[in-house]
């Protein structure tokens, strides 16, 4: 089935070439992608990390480590090709290869039993910008959140949001972080009172979360016309 491509050129639309819709055999070519990726990145998995401290905490800087080694080992200029050789010669709609991308990332995101090996079962999780960054959407919803400083539950986990920092005068020096709300004992939906550094302000039980899905690769170094 095709349609016409449309571009906005100042403010005035433009119907170029036909363009055709994502194909279930450009689907499983994309998906297979994705699991290449995916088995790229978590070669080294599962990480070994410690936990320690009063409430016990996984090392905030053992999982950043691990989960942004696990992305940097995934070669991103390669995939990139062939997914722009795959939109080009299918004439595909960028909206439908977005969409179908994230939705591969989301479907092969890996359980945290497969990327980290924790020494102390009874552990917390902590809620890390680096864990929020690669936590996929419907992980650890409804899971106790605690207050590493009162070491008790204000709460449970309600979902990730992103907020955009800026780094200086030039607006190219701005950078997002991850945040997450959690639902509180009264029920009223909250955001962290820690908000310049969520390294391991707050955590979720491991015993919990283990099973829950973990790491899921981000789309932020595919080409942005994805």
């Amino acid at each position: 089935m095709f349609s016409a491509c449309v571009y906005f050129v100042s403010g005035f639309s433009v119907v170029d070439s036909p363009c055709q819709y994502i194909t279930t055999e450009a689907e499983a070519k994309i998906d297979s992608l994705i699991v290449a990726a995916y088995q790229s990145a978590e070669e080294e998995f599962p990480c070994k990390v410690k936990a320690g401290g009063n409430p016990r905490m996984i090392r905030w800087q053992d999982i950043e480590k691990c989960l942004n080694d696990a992305e940097d080992r995934v070669d991103w200029g390669s995939l990139n090709k062939q997914i722009e050789t795959l939109r080009v010669d299918g004439g595909f709609l960028q909206l439908d290869i977005l969409e179908t991308v994230e939705s591969a990332l989301s479907a092969h995101a890996i359980p945290y039993t497969r990327v980290f090996k924790v020494n102390k079962e009874d552990a917390l999780l902590p809620l890390s910008n680096t864990v929020l960054k690669f936590l996929p959407p419907d992980s650890l919803i409804d899971l106790p959140v605690f207050d590493k400083r009162t070491k008790k539950q204000i709460g449970t986990f309600s979902g990730v949001f992103t907020y955009e920092k800026s780094g200086g005068l030039s607006a190219a020096n701005s950078y997002k972080l991850s945040f997450f709300q959690y639902t509180d004992m009264k029920g009223d939906l909250q955001t962290p009172t820690v908000r310049n550094l969520l390294l391991d302000s707050y955590g979720v039980p491991w015993e919990d979360a283990s099973s829950e899905p973990g790491f899921r690769l981000t789309s932020n170094k595919l080409d942005p016309k994805y």
